[in-house]
C-alpha cells in the first residue's frame, strides 16, 4: 500500500463532503501515505457529475489501494470505484481501518 485513492460519497452531501475526503487524506499523509484525494481533483462542486468521475477514474488507475470511506455503498460512484479497482486487481481497504505508518511493517 503506496499511493491510496480515497473513495466515498460526495453528490448530495453538504460541501459535496470535501471535509471528510480532506479529513481523512490529511490523517493518511500524515502516516506517511501518498493520497490521491478526489475533493483535490475535483475542486469546484458544480463540476458535472460525469465530468468529474472520469476524471477520478483516471486518478484511481494511478493507485495501488483503494481506501472506502464511510457511507461508500451509497455512492454511485464509489460502487463503480470499487469495481474497476476490484479488477484491476487494487487493494481495497476501509479508510478508517488504515492506523499503522508506511514505513512500520505488520
Amino acid at each position: 500500500m503506496n499511493r491510496i485513492y480515497i473513495s466515498g460519497p460526495m453528490t448530495g452531501l453538504p460541501g459535496c463532503n470535501f471535509a471528510t475526503f480532506n479529513a481523512a487524506a490529511a490523517r493518511l499523509r500524515l502516516l506517511g501515505y501518498e493520497v490521491v484525494n478526489p475533493a483535490e481533483l475535483n475542486t469546484d462542486p458544480e463540476t458535472d457529475w460525469h465530468t468529474a468521475l472520469r476524471k477520478d477514474l483516471q486518478a484511481l488507475l494511478t493507485c495501488d489501494t483503494l481506501a472506502l470511506l464511510g457511507g461508500w455503498q451509497k455512492s454511485s460512484g464509489a460502487h463503480l470505484e470499487m469495481h474497476v479497482a476490484h479488477r484491476v486487481g487494487m487493494d481495497i481497504v476501509i479508510c478508517e481501518d488504515i492506523r499503522k505508518p508506511k514505513w512500520k511493517s505488520g
